[in-house]
């Protein structure tokens, strides 16, 4: 019911656009070919490897951390949550692809020239390039840590230095090897077979907490809450200092904005409508395996599920094989969405350095090239990077989702279609502020776990 809710409320969106959309989203010069922009080939990518693409961008690291926010609200809050950050999320999609039709540009950095010029541009470039180097390095954090320990249980050895269960070769190795060539590919769409099998590593991964549910008779000793708040986290709502913490926390786990236009660009036969209906498809499936994850990772542990939900199955079978099978599943999804992500990046980088220019296979290769050595860097000497990226992403990941989408909107839509005071722009302008209330929240909670000493996250994306 609730999946229907959300594309219900996503489609009437579509009857906003009629000043916007024809036949095709960009215009036609004389002659009738359609116009290419900041490409120098037509969109080839098909409608469903577009969805795999766009969902791989919005599958992130956090959902290990969503059963531990449930058990931080209770379900009933939790549900009620999720369905609205994923409605937010539809309709902040909805608010660029308007923008882009209105004035027929796919880069998010070119609306943020259009709206604010020069300024407005960097800050785009700016904010996907950092958001996107953070999200990147959080997933080769997860391959730092998690493969030696995957090899070591396969090899059943201690570990006493080898070089092959040394987590910094081994990300030098998973980037040269995979993440690199993946990312020298020339078109996005390429990547729609590899975000395909990385869906499946979480579709394996889902079907595994499932079944632990019935698998493990005895839940772990509860360590957070007595067992009248776990009666009440299950039935109703659970309220503390968590559950602020969980607002932000699920809003990061639908984070795909930088992602959005490029696979537009890309997208065969591309209309405000069919990008629309990608976007739609691609959040009802993530909204889906986010709320199964997180009610059988939770109806298993309980309050006593870790913000890791692969650590708490650790503790009640270290040599459990399917266990181990579902961290290598989780390794290979997080590994094939690093390509996914850093594509975002490098357009930014063009569009500042040489936004004028043609493709060019040597600038294409440079800048993945650069970009991977960057962030390996900073996996490697970079020992405590989690507050860093804490920051960023507190920062980052609203104005993304909210900010720059709703006063772009307020910007580039004509006073002559939508005056400042109507309806479409007042909501714009509430859902750019309720971002800066995400941001000041998310800091705030940052600071607070920096001054008290505790850690209260329970994960990100």
């Amino acid at each position: 019911m609730c999946c229907k809710v959300i594309f219900f409320y996503c489609c009437r969106f579509d009857g906003l656009d009629a000043m916007a959309e024809h036949e095709e989203f960009l215009p036609h010069k004389t002659g009738g070919k359609k116009e290419i922009h900041f490409t120098d080939f037509e969109g080839k990518t098909s409608f469903g490897m577009s969805i795999f693409n766009l969902s791989n961008a919005i599958m992130g690291s956090g959902i290990l951390g969503l059963a531990f926010a449930m058990s931080n609200t209770g379900i009933i809050l939790f549900l009620v949550l999720l369905v609205f950050i994923a409605i937010l999320s539809a309709y902040s999609i909805h608010l660029l692809l308007r923008s882009a039709g209105v004035v027929g540009i796919r880069a998010y950095e070119q609306l943020g020239n259009r709206a604010f010029g020069p300024p407005g541009k960097m800050l785009a470039a700016c904010v996907i390039t950092v958001h996107n180097i953070g999200a990147m390095s959080s997933y080769l954090f997860i391959i730092k840590s998690e493969l030696p320990l995957v090899i070591q249980a396969f090899l059943d050895k201690e570990n006493t230095g080898e070089w092959f269960l040394n987590g910094n070769y081994l990300i030098i190795i998973v980037s040269a090897f995979i993440i690199l060539p993946l990312a020298l590919m020339k078109q996005l769409g390429y990547l729609g077979y590899t975000s395909g099998f990385s869906l499946s590593c979480m579709v394996f991964f889902l079907i595994s907490v499932i079944y632990k549910k019935f698998n493990i008779s005895c839940p772990l000793e509860d360590l957070h809450h007595n067992d009248s708040s776990i009666v009440r986290g299950v039935s109703c709502i659970f309220i503390s200092w968590f559950t602020a913490y969980t607002v932000p926390i699920l809003a990061f786990a639908f984070v795909c904005h930088p992602e959005v236009l490029p696979i537009y660009t890309e997208l065969r036969d591309a209309t405000k409508k069919r990008m629309q209906s990608v976007a739609n498809i691609s959040i009802l499936a993530m909204f889906v395996m986010y709320l199964l994850t997180a009610l059988f990772g939770y109806l298993t542990f309980y309050g006593a599920v870790e913000s890791e939900l692969l650590h708490t199955y650790s503790r009640v079978g270290s040599g459990d094989v399917l266990i181990l099978c579902v961290r290598l599943a989780v390794l290979v999804a997080v590994t094939l969405t690093v390509p996914v992500v850093l594509f975002p990046i490098r357009r930014a980088l063009l569009q500042i350095l040489f936004p004028d220019k043609p493709f060019h296979w040597v600038r294409h290769i440079a800048i993945a090239f650069c970009l991977v050595f960057i962030v390996n860097l900073l996996v490697i000497f970079v020992p405590s990077i989690r507050d860093i990226f804490g920051i960023i992403g507190a920062t980052s990941a609203p104005s993304l989702i909210f900010i720059l989408p709703g006063i772009f909107y307020i910007r580039i839509v004509p006073e002559e279609q939508e005056p400042l005071l109507s309806r479409p722009k007042i909501q714009a302008t509430c859902f750019a502020a309720l971002g800066f209330i995400f941001m000041v929240m998310s800091l705030s909670f940052i600071i607070t776990d920096w001054v008290t000493g505790e850690s209260r996250s329970g994960g990100g994306h």
